[in-house]
Parts: structure tokens; C-alpha cells; sequence
């Protein structure tokens, strides 16, 4: 189990602590469509990566075998030890000194390193394209801390060859990569408010990154720090918060589904990668700034979200929809965490088709909460693919008879539930959000 995976209970716990605040507070900070929104892309994030790091890892590794400057010169190599050792008879740790200073280095040049990956995927549009998902949520919450790319690892491995290249071992690279990403989770929230000086001047904090996360025009493209707000304050990009952030992106995703998501940044560069003349401008469309755009290609955005012109995503939905979609979330979710604990134990195309179906699962609810026609058409082609195969398994006695059950009956009352919320929503009965 990864250390991100082992931190799952932890972000629920605090989670459910921003709750607990919002209800004391009166403060609104979550809403349930967008935090589905938010899990569903961290869930489908998770997954993507049990498949993708295959070949990330495995590019640090070969780079590292092959280039690291230890094999072509007398330098020592990383001590990997353990950093921490128990002492007898007291209930601390000791710090193993050459370790302890290992790690510490190692940890800092990681943080420097996806200073270097955010600033860029903020700056280069294909980059952007992964990376945009994080940042398309119009909230500022826990939730959104785990709203993350399924695709953008794929192109941002590159930025943490230069530590392969000084020959920091893979395992020491994976560690303070997700102790670096684990320390972020909490610094998105709006409950925290700014904190002593000397945190704010060399932490990222909550402050700082509401920053990052604003559509204000002077908050754009700002604070891209992980940990240490120093890179950000060393190269010119550093904000200090003071107007109320407003949170999105300039050009809204507008919509629930973790699939387009995932890809809807890709598809209008191809399109504008398209339509546009000359390779000079291809190219400018796919690798210069986001903002860029040729002048051959007319803008069809529209007015941009910004702090002056402010409006949320929040399509009505009956309640009756709202709570089969929750429903349907939660126990997609624990089957997520369950395919995430064995993954790496099962064949390749088992897990790959799990993850599918979860996705799928992910996708539809994303539809119903947008009362989409379609979300509730490929929910139950959903529930007639599962039921179908539950009683094929009962029969032949692929899986215990009692698993292959209790699956066919799921099938068979999710769908009188869906039918049920259908027909009220086609009656016209009041909907709320």
C-alpha cells in the first residue's frame, strides 16, 4: 500500500472535521454535487496511476540505472537508511544523522522539483491540459485537494529526471514525492485563516494557496509551491492573499463528468491545433501559454469567470436523484478502495477492467447530477451488464453463490430506485440542489 493510499483514512477524518466546522460555523464550504465531482476524479486519479506508473517509475529507474552521475564519477551515493531509530526504554525516536540529512535533501530537491512541474503546467498548454482538472472546481475545500488528473503524470515525470540523474534511489524519489503531495491536502480549505509569520514566510499555507486557486486577475498564475513557499518568493511568483479569492477557471468546465473532465483541454487544442494555419501556430497552440490563442481561430469561450462576473455550476436535480447518485457514490467508492488494495495482486486486464467499470460508474452519476438524459441511460445499461453477469455467475458458480445474489439484487433495486426517481423527475415535481 502506497503512502497516499494509507493517507485515505486521514483526509476523510479531516474531511468530516470541515464538516463539523461548516455546521458550527454556518459557513457554506461544501456542496455534495461538487465533492462527488471532486472524489470521482481522485478516485479515477488512483486508479489511472496503477497503470501509469508502470511506465513513469519505470522511465526514473531506467534513467537512474543509466546516467546517474555516480557511475561516471567518485561521488557517494544516497543513504537510504532509516532516518529514525527507536531507543530502548523511552517512548521517541533517534535520528540516524547521515539519513536524517539524506531524506532532508532529498525531500527539498523533490519540492523544488514540483515547483518546477506546477509552474510549467501552469505555462505550457499541453501541460495545462493535465493539469487544469485540479483546478476546475469553482470551490475551495478539502474535496478538491483530491479532485487530480488522471493523465498529467504521464508528461510531468520529466521534471524529476534531474534527481534520477543525481542518483536519488526510486525509493527515496516515490517517499518525499507522496509526503510532499499528503502535506498539501490540507492547505485547501477556507477554514484555516492566515498563520504566524514565520509559517506564512517560509510554509505553504492555506493562505497561499487559496491564492493559487482564485480566478482573480492578480492572483492568476500565482504561489505554485508544494511545501515551501520559499521557491515561489526566490522566483518572482509569489502573492500574498487579500481579496477574497473567487475560485474556478477563467473558462469553466461547467459539467460533472470525470471523463471530459480529464480531457476536455486536449480536445480544444486538437481542435484549434486544427483549424488553425501554419506549423509555427500548431505548435504555439499545443506548447506556449494557455491564454494563447492564433488569430485565424475566433475565441468561443465567451465572457471569462472571474472575480467581476462570478457564477457557479449548479444544475437542479431532484432530490430523489441527488441521493440515488450519493448512494451509488459510496459504494462505488468502497469497491475503489477494495480494487486499489488489490491491484497490483491480480492480472493486468482484471484490474484494467475493474477500474473501467468504476470509471463508468463514476461517469454516470457525474450525468445524473447534471440531469443528463444520457447519465441515466448508460446507468442502466450499467445495472442490465452487472445484473446479467451476477446471474451468470450464480448459475455456473464462477463466484460464491451468495456473492452472485446479492449482486443481481443490487442490480435489480438500483434499478427500481432509478426508475422511481425517473418517473418523478419526468412528472415535473420541485427540484432542489
Amino acid at each position: 500500500m502506497s503512502i497516499i493510499q494509507a493517507s485515505i483514512p486521514l483526509f476523510f477524518v479531516l474531511i468530516g472535521i470541515e464538516l463539523l466546522y461548516q455546521r458550527v460555523s454556518g459557513r457554506k464550504l461544501v456542496r455534495l454535487n461538487d465533492a462527488i465531482s471532486d472524489l470521482s476524479l481522485g478516485t479515477i486519479s488512483q486508479l489511472a496511476g496503477v497503470f501509469f506508473k508502470v511506465v513513469t517509475l519505470g522511465l526514473y529507474i531506467w534513467v537512474a540505472d543509466r546516467f546517474a552521475v555516480q557511475r561516471f564519477v567518485a561521488l557517494p551515493g544516497w543513504d537510504d537508511g532509516a532516518p529514525f531509530y527507536s531507543m530502548s526504554g523511552f517512548p521517541w525516536f533517534g535520528v540516524n544523522a547521515r539519513p536524517f540529512l539524506a531524506w532532508s535533501v532529498v525531500f527539498v530537491l523533490v519540492d523544488y522539483a514540483y515547483y518546477w512541474s506546477h509552474r510549467m503546467s501552469h505555462e505550457v498548454h499541453v501541460l495545462w491540459a493535465g493539469h487544469v482538472v485540479h483546478h476546475s472546481s469553482e470551490e475551495y475545500n478539502l474535496p478538491v485537494a483530491l479532485r487530480q488528473t488522471a493523465l498529467g503524470g504521464l508528461m510531468t515525470w520529466v521534471f524529476y529526471i534531474p534527481l534520477a540523474v543525481m542518483g536519488v534511489p526510486w525509493q527515496m524519489f516515490v517517499a518525499c514525492n507522496a509526503i510532499n503531495l499528503v502535506y498539501q491536502f490540507w492547505i485547501h480549505t477556507r477554514a484555516v485563516g492566515k498563520l504566524g509569520w514565520f509559517t506564512e514566510t517560509v510554509m505553504n499555507t492555506p493562505s497561499h494557496h487559496r491564492v493559487h486557486h482564485a480566478v482573480n486577475l492578480q492572483y492568476i498564475d500565482r504561489n505554485y509551491a508544494g511545501v515551501f513557499i520559499t521557491w515561489d518568493r526566490l522566483h518572482g511568483t509569489f502573492t500574498v492573499e487579500e481579496a477574497e479569492p473567487v475560485y474556478g477557471l477563467t473558462h469553466p468546465l461547467a459539467s460533472w463528468n470525470p471523463l471530459w473532465a480529464n480531457i476536455h483541454v486536449f480536445v480544444e487544442i486538437f481542435r484549434t491545433a486544427r483549424r488553425t494555419h501554419g506549423w509555427r501556430k500548431k505548435l504555439k497552440v499545443v506548447f506556449g501559454p494557455p491564454s494563447w490563442r492564433p488569430d485565424d481561430v475566433p475565441d468561443e469561450h465567451g465572457a471569462l469567470f472571474t472575480a467581476d462576473n462570478p457564477r457557479k455550476f449548479d444544475p437542479p436535480v431532484s432530490r430523489g436523484v441527488t441521493w440515488y447518485a450519493f448512494t451509488q457514490f459510496v459504494i462505488t467508492l468502497i469497491a475503489a478502495v477494495q480494487v486499489l488494495a488489490i491491484a497490483n495482486t491480480i492480472p493486468m486486464p482484471e484490474a484494467f477492467g475493474l477500474a473501467f467499470y468504476i470509471a463508468l460508474t463514476l461517469t454516470n452519476i457525474g450525468g445524473l447530477l447534471e440531469g443528463e438524459e444520457w447519465g441515466a441511460l448508460l446507468e442502466l445499461g450499467r445495472l442490465v451488464s452487472l445484473g446479467a453477469a451476477s446471474a451468470t455467475l450464480a448459475v455456473t458458480g464462477g463466484v460464491p453463490r451468495g456473492w452472485a445474489v446479492a449482486g443481481l439484487g443490487y442490480c435489480v433495486l438500483s434499478g427500481i430506485w432509478l426508475k422511481a426517481v425517473g418517473d418523478r423527475r419526468d412528472s415535473g415535481l420541485t427540484v432542489d440542489r
